[in-house]
């Protein structure tokens, strides 16, 4: 609504497609039938490649638990904080080591024991200790992958070093896996894996940069939460995967051409970093009131990687080093290499842990054309948290109004007070002279 401009909104037509796959994923989660394992869905796609074999990542399913049942939620919680995990365990771990103790999922179905363990790059904090539980209970054998990350400029030694340490990792898990459960990893699979991958980084891309540049914004990031995970954390049919994200990509430039916005009153563009509460959603639309979008975050934004202003003035991904398309794959360990590298700090890390930490959100935010950031200060999960006050600082030096608010992680609703929370929403518009508009 910038000057008094009212725009048209309409139902998102991927909607019902996007419902569908995730229901696919969700069914393929729980089917006794295959090989299932717990932890990394980062860099192989496992139930492609090893078609009797799957795997599920924490972050999706346990945020679905928050999601979509809270009194589950917590007895999940709670039946993992008597074996001695505390509250500053990552909600979503809780929730999916609380769901394996009770025996049962949310729909009464026994829970599916896990029959390995993959467990998840390092990069914050909990995440090696995720699969532990899973391992332990079982027990069942478990491989580590490394997330290789050093602050500074480019070292080729030690990325040399470091590139054949992740490649070896993978290589260890796919023999490894191949021995003990007597499955074929398909090699072809992999290398066209890669490609469909590179397929959909590309449409993010596009959606996300179209959302930056255009106002009204054609989609909020609630929009973007129901969808963003797929292929990414949440691994379906690969090519029904690729035509999903370029349906997403193409509804997206259409509603943008066609100034079709998310919110039809827009004033004020915001951004956050790192997930809600996923219990708590509401408040989303309780800002639309005050005719503030909400833009998303990096973390909304990974599957693109993160964005820059090239020297040009163009925005583009932020990539390190990449091994050209025509670079010949004749083995398993060349499929590997060119997977992972030839930056082993990618795609985590890109120059150093401050630009990750703290100027990369104050770049996202510009490319966004955003006003306002509202940063959690979560309690569980440090990681996610870590330098967030800082974030803030360089944001508010770039012209951006900043507020916080506390929570215990996007998988627990426990430390959340949400009519403060909303309390807090009302006063940090006040303060900015927006009041609330009619509905």
């Amino acid at each position: 609504m910038k000057n008094g401009q009212i725009w048209e909104t309409r139902p998102l037509e991927y909607w019902a497609k996007a419902k569908e796959l995730r229901a696919q994923w969700q069914e393929s989660s729980s089917d006794v039938e295959r090989v299932l394992g717990q932890g990394s869905t980062y860099d192989i796609d496992w139930a492609e490649c090893f078609p009797a074999m799957n795997i599920v990542e924490d972050n999706p399913a346990g945020s679905m638990i928050q999601a979509k049942d809270s009194p589950y939620a917590r007895k999940c919680r709670l039946a993992s904080e008597i074996r001695g995990w505390g509250r500053e365990i990552c909600g979503y771990t809780n929730n999916l080591w609380g769901s394996m103790y009770l025996g049962y999922e949310q729909d009464g179905r026994p829970f599916p024991l896990r029959k390995y363990v993959v467990f998840e790059p390092a990069e914050c904090d909990q995440h090696t200790k995720r699969g532990q539980q899973c391992r332990d209970f079982s027990p069942v054998p478990g491989w580590n992958a490394d997330c290789t990350i050093y602050p500074g400029d480019d070292d080729p030694i030690r990325d040399e070093k470091f590139l054949e340490h992740k490649a070896y990792c993978n290589f260890r898990q796919i023999n490894d896996l191949e021995r003990i459960f007597g499955q074929k990893f398909d090699d072809e699979k992999l290398s066209k894996m890669m490609d469909y991958s590179e397929e959909v980084i590309e449409c993010s891309r596009d959606i996300i940069m179209t959302m930056g540049r255009t106002i009204p914004s054609p989609l909020s990031v609630k929009d973007l939460y129901s969808v963003y995970t797929i292929g990414h954390l949440t691994k379906v049919d690969p090519e029904e995967t690729v035509k999903f994200w370029k349906m997403v990509r193409d509804e997206v430039k259409w509603r943008a051409d066609n100034q079709i916005a998310a919110v039809g009153n827009e004033r004020f563009r915001w951004i956050e970093a790192h997930p809600p509460s996923w219990h708590y959603l509401k408040y989303y639309r309780y800002m639309e009131k005050y005719g503030a979008v909400c833009l998303g975050s990096q973390y909304t934004a990974q599957n693109c990687g993160l964005l820059e202003y090239k020297p040009d003035g163009s925005i583009d991904r932020r990539v390190a080093k990449k091994y050209p398309k025509d670079t010949p794959i004749k083995t398993r360990e060349d499929a590997l290499r060119i997977m992972q590298g030839p930056d082993p700090r990618e795609p985590r890390a890109w120059k150093s842990d401050e630009y990750i930490r703290q100027d990369s959100i104050v770049e996202f935010a510009k490319i966004m054309q955003a006003d306002g950031a509202l940063l959690p200060l979560w309690r569980g999960g440090v990681g996610c948290t870590l330098t967030r006050k800082e974030q803030g600082m360089r944001l508010r030096n770039a012209g951006l109004s900043v507020t916080y608010y506390e929570g215990s992680q996007p998988g627990d609703r426990t430390d959340l007070d949400e009519l403060r929370l909303l309390d807090h929403l009302d006063t940090w518009m006040e303060s900015l002279g927006y009041q609330m508009l009619e509905n």
